[in-house]
């Protein structure tokens, strides 16, 4: 498409079922409930253009780029969704940081098919991961404490959606995020994937990575213990819990025959164990 007035946005299909968190959930604030909506609706379509098959890497780079300037203020029209953000913003003094280092990691997508290793998988994180749990906190305006025990939960929740969604994003996109020397030391390939359950090796290679993010949700369990407001300290220790219980349900679940998916018992039991954070 030419870009000049029109829309850059773009949506891929996903919608908010395919989230590992609440968004913007009744436990938020309900003063802030839009804000948090507004900076999912912008991530969102974002996300959307970068996972888009139907449009070449160039074209996303230049919808994402028309996204940042529209957020920036450097253009007017392009974006809804970032026209929304940038309002947010002025209204509630947070920072355009985080939502422009999502666009870095969603640029990357449009070009970036492999990754080499956990160092490159978890410099991705750092951009598409991390900056969301930084800006609702910032939202709500909690300390800067908080961000180490978020980025450890937000990284666990991406890299948790890896491997739910591994098989797809390898058949639409011919994207693997698996770190590829991992898959070598397995014995396996990246096109094992695509096979109808894991093979023995596939499966050390989950369980490896499994076991990087049961360290990072071990992490993620200071962030309600910081977390001052309540309903966020509450918010909070339910996603914990719930990334927890998506990471056993790996384990034991094979997400190259079907998405592993968690069920309500385990947001039930998400919610019960989180009381426990409250005051």
């Amino acid at each position: 498409m030419s870009i000049g007035t029109a829309s850059v946005e773009a949506w891929s299909g996903k919608d908010r079922a395919d989230e590992n968190f609440p968004v913007g959930s009744a436990l938020i604030r309900r003063d802030l409930r839009r804000h948090v909506h507004a900076f999912y609706a912008f991530a969102r379509n974002a996300d959307d253009i970068a996972d888009s098959d139907q449009l070449a890497p160039a074209e996303k780079i230049a919808r994402l780029d028309v996204m940042e300037a529209v957020l920036l203020g450097k253009r007017d029209e392009g974006s809804l969704s970032a026209a929304r953000l940038r309002n947010s913003l002025a209204e509630t003094a947070v920072t355009a940081r985080h939502s422009s280092e999502l666009l870095i990691a969603f640029r990357r997508d449009a070009t970036k098919l492999r990754y080499a290793n956990w160092e490159e998988l978890y410099d991705y994180c750092r951009y598409s991961a991390m900056p969301v749990g930084r800006h609702v906190l910032d939202l709500h305006g909690e300390d800067q404490t908080t961000y180490p025990p978020s980025d450890a939960l937000c990284t666990a929740l991406q890299v948790l959606n890896h491997l739910q969604d591994g098989k797809v994003d390898l058949l639409r996109l011919d994207r693997c995020y698996i770190p590829q020397d991992l898959l070598a030391r397995n014995g396996v390939a990246v096109g094992d994937l695509l096979g109808q359950s894991a093979s023995a090796g596939l499966r050390r290679t989950f369980d490896a990575l499994l076991d990087r993010v049961s360290a990072l949700n071990a992490a993620a369990v200071d962030l309600p213990r910081r977390t001052r407001g309540r309903r966020l300290r509450l918010e909070t220790a339910v996603i914990v819990g719930l990334s927890r219980r998506l990471c056993r349900r790996l384990r034991i679940e094979d997400p190259v025959h079907g998405r592993v998916k968690l069920h309500r018992s385990d947001v039930a039991a998400s919610l019960f164990t989180a009381l426990r954070f409250l005051p």
